[in-house]
């Protein structure tokens, strides 16, 4: 008993250290990941159609028995589609929660806000959808986005409507610093392409109808051919219809950010829109990571409407998890951002690559065009 008691002692001592080194958000069964995102009280479809894809890939994941045997759990916050509020939430899932890494937030200025606690508390940050300038450049070492970033599908818009003879161009943006920089990379890229930005359509969170009016009054004064817009759908929404009712003849395009939940609510004034997609059209069954995304999403909700959106969460927490395995079977976050620098995640036939120096992601950016059924043709 003598020998055995001391033992005993060490055996535990041993074992309460262990657990005092364990990252945060790490168990021997559990992973704990911090997700603040715009759901808006299940208001927010876009928001609410992510979610469906991310749960679906996580419940997967976790019935074949999690990464390296640790159940992958998500602790989730709604922002509100609020800046301040995603900030105080990206620190409260940090320094209250205790969750390994923040995760799939959604929309570029709560994005950049949970990027600014991210980056002050020195924890990874993975997979925000957003195509935000600022979670590029300059280079920034905790941050890692999965789909492709707004420059490209500026870059995809503008050079479709020059191939069908459009030079003189609108754009609404948020009136933030992101937007600014959007704004710069649209004038760049309308240089490039010998194109004019007559219409420049800056707007602040709480828009009301005489902004959107004073907007149209603007399409309408620079006789801009083509329109298209940095995110907030729900804005660009009430653009459109009260530029159709004063019979603007204005092409309206716009970016992925909520594409299938527009162009249902505008029904048959989404006719012809052309819109800029980041993931494969989840309709169709030409890709293997589209036919591995509808038949979960079946077995798992049945009765759901397939959608980009829902589409975009699965494949980013498809790259999560393959970004987990990578952090080893004793994940710290420092493992975690070593194992992502030199990484390529396969997602079924996608391909998210990121180094020391860049954090591309991935390049996918797609084109497709709202039929008169109100289905979209690539």
């Amino acid at each position: 008993m003598k020998h055995f008691l001391p033992r005993l002692f060490a055996g535990c001592l041993a074992l309460a250290l262990s657990w005092a080194m364990a990252a945060d958000g790490v168990t021997k069964n559990q992973l704990l990941i911090g997700q603040n995102i715009t759901l808006q009280g299940g208001k927010n479809d876009y928001g609410m159609a992510v979610q469906d894809g991310i749960q679906a890939y996580l419940n997967l994941i976790n019935s074949r028995g999690g990464v390296n045997g640790r159940q992958v759990v998500l602790k989730t916050l709604d922002d509100d589609n609020k800046s301040s509020q995603a900030e105080a939430n990206a620190r409260q899932l940090v320094e209250q929660d205790k969750v390994f890494i923040l995760f799939g937030s959604i929309e570029g200025g709560p994005s950049t806000a949970v990027m600014k606690a991210a980056i002050d508390l020195k924890v990874p940050f993975f997979g925000p959808i957003a195509g935000s300038p600022t979670l590029r450049r300059p280079h920034q070492p905790l941050v890692f986005p999965v789909r492709a970033e707004h420059r490209e599908e500026f870059r995809a818009l503008l050079a479709y409507g020059k191939s069908i003879g459009a030079t003189r161009v609108g754009f609404m943006r948020a009136d933030s610093e992101t937007g600014q920089q959007h704004l710069a990379n649209v004038k760049l890229l309308c240089q490039e392409l010998g194109m004019e930005l007559v219409a420049d359509l800056p707007f602040k969170s709480d828009v009301a109808d005489a902004q959107i009016d004073q907007m149209v009054g603007q399409l309408e004064k620079g006789r801009a051919q083509i329109v298209f817009n940095h995110g907030s759908p729900g804005v660009y929404e009430k653009l459109i219809r009260k530029s159709r009712a004063q019979g603007l003849p204005t092409s309206f395009y716009a970016v992925n950010s909520g594409s299938a939940q527009m162009a249902k609510h505008l029904g048959p004034l989404a006719h012809g829109m052309v819109f800029t997609q980041v993931v494969p059209s989840p309709w169709e069954r030409k890709t293997a990571i589209t036919r591995e995304y509808q038949e979960e999403l079946a077995r798992q909700k049945p009765g759901r409407e397939f959608s980009y959106g829902s589409l975009e969460g699965y494949v980013t927490a498809k790259a999560l998890v393959a970004a987990l395995r990578l952090a080893g079977p004793e994940p710290t976050r420092e493992s975690f951002l070593a194992g992502l620098s030199n990484a390529s995640l396969d997602l079924n036939g996608l391909r998210a690559v990121y180094s020391r120096e860049q954090h591309t992601g991935l390049n996918f950016v797609d084109l497709s065009i709202v039929t008169r059924e109100g289905t979209f043709r690539h």
